[in-house]
């Protein structure tokens, strides 16, 4: 045979194994690059593949290898406006390399998890990053499988896997402290949902860093209610209609703090001069289109998602790691919460 390719269609591993004088097991080893094959036998494999212009079926490939070079990512909720930036920053992370991405989106169903964690495990994933659409703790679905498995967002319940999620209580420490340099001392948190374990870390964290400065929130720490924007309404005019002075509402979400500043319009209380308003999330839809902007803690769910991709390849590579990480978060500083005090 000569090194043109013979009868119709693609060349085939066959048509190299031929022209190399091998056989076909021995021409798929060379090609995948199997330890076994002797250097000069690769060398011709390789020369006739080259010579008919053959291209390995990535498939092909994949049964032949280790790995597979495919990720799986399986969500709980697509649609979840925090879950967005999590996935971007992993896929962000895995495309930096030659990783392919199957997505799965369980929209909160168990039994729809299951069927779509079976389908990754058949397309034969290397590893599997699990996506939450809250930070509740979540159960581990670990046992059992072969493959690596990294939680984000939602932590596993279980201490043994690998989990990554936002730092809450950080995020309300954070909050107190950046009022508490504005020359704000009266402070009440507006919350959202207790059922959240967003909820109750966030609330936990201000708490504790009023105390640490002899104060307590103004209000107490237990004004749950809604996620939504009535229910920043609502308890802010509470609030008002208490008689308890307060020069800052801190929000449990952007939302709550939108609520928050209707009412302290409606209440003709300037912000930030009579009272300065801060809010959770950083969503800039509602942040940034306030009136006045909205001061706000920016999750970096991005970089939270990137940095469980990457230690999701480690872990492939056979570095494994268990225990909850707490990512990083930061104030973003608007005209809500006014001018640094003096």
């Amino acid at each position: 045979m000569d090194g043109r390719k013979r009868g119709k269609g693609a060349t085939t591993l066959t048509d190299v194994a031929e022209l190399a004088g091998v056989s076909l097991a021995t021409a798929s080893k060379a090609i995948n690059g199997v330890s076994q094959v002797r250097a000069e036998t690769r060398q011709k494999v390789l020369d006739a593949a080259a010579a008919l212009s053959f291209t390995p079926n990535p498939f092909a490939k994949a049964l032949n290898s280790a790995t597979t070079g495919t990720i799986g990512m399986l969500t709980q909720d697509l649609d979840n406006r925090f879950v967005l930036p999590v996935l971007l920053g992993a896929e962000d992370a895995f495309g930096a390399g030659s990783t392919s991405v199957l997505l799965a989106d369980a929209r909160s169903d168990s039994i729809r998890e299951n069927h779509q964690l079976n389908m990754l495990l058949a397309k034969r994933v290397d590893g599997l990053l699990v996506v939450g659409r809250t930070t509740n703790p979540r159960p581990s679905i670990t046992a059992g499988l072969s493959i690596p498995v990294v939680y984000v967002y939602a932590p596993s319940e279980d201490p043994e896997d690998l989990s990554f999620t936002p730092d809450n209580h950080d995020a309300g420490r954070q909050a107190v402290e950046h009022l508490l340099s504005r020359g704000r001392r009266r402070i009440a948190f507006i919350n959202g949902d207790p059922s959240y374990s967003a909820a109750r870390d966030r609330v936990a964290g201000a708490a504790e860093r009023m105390h640490e400065e002899g104060l307590s929130l103004v209000g107490g720490t237990g004004l749950f209610g809604p996620w939504g924007e009535r229910w920043g309404r609502r308890c802010t005019e509470s609030l008002v209609e208490s008689g308890e002075r307060f020069d800052a509402l801190l929000c449990g979400s952007d939302q709550l703090a939108r609520g928050a500043l209707d009412q302290l319009r409606e209440s003709k209380l300037a912000v930030p001069d009579d009272v300065a308003v801060m809010g959770f999330d950083n969503w800039d839809l509602l942040a940034e289109e306030a009136r006045p902007p909205l001061t706000s803690v920016e999750m970096n769910l991005q970089e939270l998602g990137r940095s469980a991709a990457q230690e999701l390849v480690r872990a492939i590579g056979g570095q494994t790691a268990r225990g909850v990480r707490l990512g990083p978060v930061r104030v973003v500083p608007r005209e809500s919460t006014g001018a640094w005090a003096h």
